[in-house]
Formats: C-alpha cells, sequence, structure tokens
C-alpha cells in the first residue's frame, strides 16, 4: 500500500492509500477520488517527502561495519596531508617527492583538475552516523 498526498484543484490538500501508484492513476483518470472538502474529482499528488525506514537489521548493522573496518585500514595504511592533498598528489606525480598512499582534503574543483591531469586518486566518503 502507498499512502500519497494529494491536493484538487481548488487547493485543498488531503490522504489517501492506494494498492500501487498504478491505481491511483486508473483512479484518478476515471474520477473516482474525490477531494472531501469540496468533492471535486480534479485531483493530483502532491509533493510528499519520503518515508524512509529506520529500522536495523542485520544486514544494514554488518555493512556498517564493514565500512567502519574499510576506514580504519585507508586510515591505518596512509599519511594524513590534510589540506595539502592536491599539492602533495602533484608532486608525487612529477617525482618530486617519494610516492606513498596518502590522503586528505580537496574540493570538487581540485579533485576534478587532478582527475583531469591524469592523476589517480579515489574518494572515500565519510562514515554514516548511528544515528542514519
Amino acid at each position: 500500500m502507498i499512502r500519497y498526498s494529494l491536493i484538487c484543484d481548488a487547493g485543498h490538500s488531503f490522504e489517501s492509500w492506494f494498492r500501487d501508484s498504478a491505481g491511483f492513476e486508473q483512479q484518478a483518470t476515471e474520477g473516482r477520488i474525490s477531494c472531501p472538502f469540496c468533492d471535486s474529482t480534479k485531483v493530483a499528488r502532491d509533493v510528499m517527502a519520503p518515508n524512509v525506514a529506520k529500522q536495523r537489521d542485520g544486514a544494514a548493522r554488518e555493512l556498517r561495519a564493514k565500512l567502519r573496518d574499510l576506514h580504519d585500514t585507508v586510515v591505518a595504511h596512509t599519511e594524513d596531508v590534510g589540506d595539502r592533498f592536491p599539492e602533495e598528489a602533484r608532486a608525487m606525480e612529477d617525482g618530486e617527492t617519494e610516492r606513498r598512499a596518502i590522503r586528505g582534503r580537496a574540493t570538487f574543483e581540485e579533485a576534478k583538475a587532478l582527475l583531469e591531469e591524469g592523476i589517480e586518486i579515489l574518494p572515500i566518503p565519510g562514515l554514516p552516523s548511528d544515528g542514519n
């Protein structure tokens, strides 16, 4: 079942449940949905926020644990060069410094420029918090 926020042509907002989106479309096309305020059958879906389940199942916990393990491995085996990342990556590519595993921060524009210069980098996203 799907709960849709609906709006009629007079601007009245209301909700209704449908088996699926096709069920809504068929009923709306046939004029079988009416506004409870003014009885208008000119009804459309209104803007809605997604309903995201916050269930903590075993698969989600396992995935979070694997992401933490990956993050810990990257941290343990790389040197943090912070905001100097673009400069350090270029210096290694140009042979000015020895090649080593580094991590740090770069803006989107800096990362794009490195890739365009043929310097291989791998963005690593932050860890999700336990509340997400």
